[in-house]
């Protein structure tokens, strides 16, 4: 399999796989988990199983065998691994018809490439064809996607993380009071993690308390304020509060220019959250009623 080609698959596909399929996110996405992962989560959903025309028995049967026989090269989730393409996305599988053009591969590897002889009976390789197909069914097709429950942290550890690092700005009863009642789990995680609002399921629409500002400081003492609109290490340009547009070009540390952005500890601890505590944190959150 290792010189397999890899098809172009659009960003947004490979979003909903790695929820569906439990891909390892770069940043975790909500609901999914890092790590990892065994057959029985890198499973198509049934609603892809039965679009795709698959067997549900194969599939599962495939999804082990796969484990076995070829996780260990090409990746836990067919994404592909150090020197083993990407299986969901090559032409080959994609390309498929009843194990036509896998069947082959799959029988006698190909070891002038780097692929040994797997060693797989028959039955097996059929399991696998059927496993594989589910999965690029399901990358294919967003209404087959699997939103998992993110509620599966500890509530009382995500109430001690809050209390030492987001309570000197936001409070139980105070700004978050009832916030559970206010947004489903999975909403309510995407805020929490991206506030100024991203794309993607739940994350928070931009308000005026999220807006990043700035002072510009002239050399002649007169500074301006407002909504910062651009700034590049030529220019700066700010929105007053009257509406009016001011922009300046930038010499250096000329004019003095400082910014202010009160989701800064948001995003500063976007890069020390584990997983444990993303999903301790949403626990807790979600008993705010």
């Amino acid at each position: 399999m290792s010189d397999w080609k890899i098809a172009p698959v659009a960003a947004a596909l490979v979003i909903g796989a790695g929820l569906l399929m439990g891909q390892e996110p770069a940043v975790t996405a909500p609901g999914a988990t890092r790590g990892p992962q065994t057959s029985e989560g890198i499973a198509a959903s049934a609603a892809a199983i039965a679009a795709s025309k698959q067997d549900p028995a194969a599939v599962e049967r495939g999804g082990k065998a796969y484990a076995s026989h070829c996780a260990g090269c090409h990746g836990v989730t067919a994404k592909g691994g150090p020197g083993a393409p990407d299986l969901v996305r090559s032409l080959l599988v994609l390309d498929d018809e009843k194990g036509i053009l896998i069947a082959p591969v799959l029988r006698e590897g190909r070891p002038d490439k780097g692929m040994p002889k797997p060693n797989l009976t028959e039955p097996q390789i059929a399991d696998i064809v059927a496993w594989l197909h589910a999965q690029t069914y399901a990358a294919g097709h967003r209404v087959t996607y699997v939103f998992q429950d993110v509620v599966t942290g500890d509530a009382k550890k995500g109430e001690a993380y809050f209390k030492a690092n987001c309570a000197s700005c936001h409070s139980a009863t105070g700004d978050l009071a009832g916030i559970a009642k206010r947004f489903d789990p999975f909403s309510l995680q995407g805020r929490w993690l991206q506030p100024r609002g991203r794309a993607g399921r739940g994350a928070a629409k931009p308000s005026a308390k999220a807006e990043i500002t700035a002072t510009v400081t002239l050399s002649n003492g007169q500074s301006v304020s407002g909504k910062l609109e651009h700034i590049d290490d030529f220019n700066i340009a700010v929105r007053e509060p009257g509406g009016q547009y001011r922009s300046f070009s930038r010499d250096g540390d000329t004019p003095k220019v400082e910014i202010h952005d009160p989701l800064k500890p948001h995003n500063e601890l976007l890069h020390k959250l584990t997983d444990a505590d993303i999903h301790n944190v949403t626990a807790y959150l979600v008993t705010l009623k």
